[in-house]
C-alpha cells in the first residue's frame, strides 16, 4: 500500500514540471512583445524597458526560468503588474469563494447524481430510466451561463427567493452564506450531476449482469441491500474516476459562474487578469488550478487502492 502512494506521488512529479514549463513559456506564446501590449499603443520606449525590466524580459532566457522556478520554490508566485501587490496575496484574498463554490457544487451534484445513476440503472428502459438520461442530455446541452441566467430569472427575479448575484462569507452568518451559492452550485453542477448519472448507470448496468449479483438476489437480500452493497461498491472505481476527471469541468466553469453571479473569487480574477494581460497573475492562477487538478488525480489514485484491493498489488 505505501509502495502504491509512493509510486504515485513519484509520477506526479514529471506533471508538475511540465505544467512550470509551460505556465513559464505562457508569456513568450502570446503575440507580439508582452511588454508593449502591457504598456499599450500610446506608452513610450522607456515605459516599455520599464515593463520589460519589471518583468524580467531583459534577461536570457535561462537565468529567467531559473529565478521564476527560485522564487516558485518559496512561494513567491510574482507582483501583480497593475495593483503592485504580491500575486500570493490576490490569489489568497479570493480562495475562499471559488472553494466554497466548488465543495459545494461538488456535494450537490456527487449527492444527486450517483442516486438518479442507480435508480436508472435498476429501472433500466422503464420512465424512470428515460426520465434521467433525459435530464443527463440536457444538463450537457445546457451551457453554464444559460443556466445560470435561467436560475437567476425564475428564482431570484421572479420569484424573488435567492439574491440575484453577489457573495457572503460565512462569517457573516450560515444562511446567508449557503443563500448566495444555492444558485450559483445547481448553476455550475448541472453539466457535472449529468456525466456522473451516466457514467454511473453505465458501471451499475454492467455490474448488475454478473453472475454474483443473480447470486445475492437469490439468496434473498433485500434490493437495497444488492444495489448499495454488492452492485455500487463494485461500481465504484468508474465512478470515483469521473468525479475526479469532473474537476476540470468545475474549474473551468468556475470562471464563467463566478462572473454571471458576480462572486468574487479566483475566477472573476482570471478574466480581469486576462482582460489586463497581467500575466503574473494569470501564470499563478494556472499553476494554481493545474496544482488542484493534480492533488485531486492524486487522491482518486490512491482511493482505487481502498475500493478495489486487487489494485494494491
Amino acid at each position: 500500500m505505501l509502495g502504491l502512494i509512493v509510486r504515485r506521488i513519484l509520477a506526479t512529479i514529471p506533471v508538475v514540471a511540465i505544467v512550470a514549463i509551460i505556465v513559464f513559456s505562457l508569456i513568450y506564446l502570446s503575440p507580439g512583445d508582452p511588454a508593449a501590449i502591457i504598456a499599450g499603443d500610446l506608452a513610450t520606449t522607456e515605459d516599455v524597458d520599464r515593463i520589460r525590466a519589471k518583468l524580467g524580459l531583459d534577461q536570457p532566457l535561462h537565468i529567467q526560468f531559473g529565478r521564476w522556478v527560485w522564487r516558485l520554490l518559496h512561494g513567491d508566485l510574482g507582483i501583480s503588474i497593475f495593483s503592485n501587490l504580491p500575486v500570493t496575496q490576490l490569489i489568497g484574498q479570493r480562495l475562499e469563494p471559488t472553494v466554497a463554490l466548488t465543495l459545494s457544487t461538488l456535494f450537490v451534484a456527487v449527492a444527486l447524481a450517483i442516486p438518479m445513476g442507480v435508480v436508472a440503472a435498476w429501472k433500466a428502459r422503464t420512465l424512470a430510466d428515460r426520465v434521467v438520461m433525459g435530464f443527463a442530455v440536457m444538463g450537457f446541452a445546457v451551457p453554464v451561463f444559460l443556466a445560470g441566467y435561467i436560475l437567476i430569472y425564475i428564482f431570484s427575479i421572479r420569484l424573488g427567493w435567492l439574491p440575484v448575484q453577489g457573495y457572503r462569507p460565512i462569517g457573516e452568518g450560515l444562511w446567508p452564506f449557503v443563500e448566495g451559492l444555492i444558485l450559483p452550485s445547481i448553476a455550475l453542477g448541472t453539466t457535472y450531476c449529468a456525466l456522473i448519472a451516466r457514467i454511473t448507470r453505465a458501471s451499475m448496468l454492467e455490474v448488475l449482469s454478473q453472475d454474483y449479483i443473480r447470486t445475492a438476489e437469490s439468496k434473498g437480500l433485500t434490493t437495497k441491500r444488492v444495489l448499495l452493497l454488492h452492485a455500487l461498491k463494485n461500481s465504484a472505481v468508474p465512478i470515483v474516476t469521473v468525479i475526479g476527471i469532473g474537476i476540470a469541468l468545475l474549474i473551468s466553469g468556475v470562471v464563467i459562474t463566478e462572473t454571471v453571479f458576480n462572486i468574487p473569487g479566483l475566477g472573476r480574477l482570471t478574466v480581469d487578469a486576462v482582460l489586463k494581460r497581467d500575466y503574473p497573475i494569470v501564470q499563478g492562477l494556472i499553476l494554481v488550478f493545474a496544482a488542484a487538478k493534480v492533488l485531486v488525480n492524486l487522491m482518486i489514485d490512491i482511493s482505487y487502492a481502498f475500493l478495489d484491493p486487487r489494485i494494491r498489488y
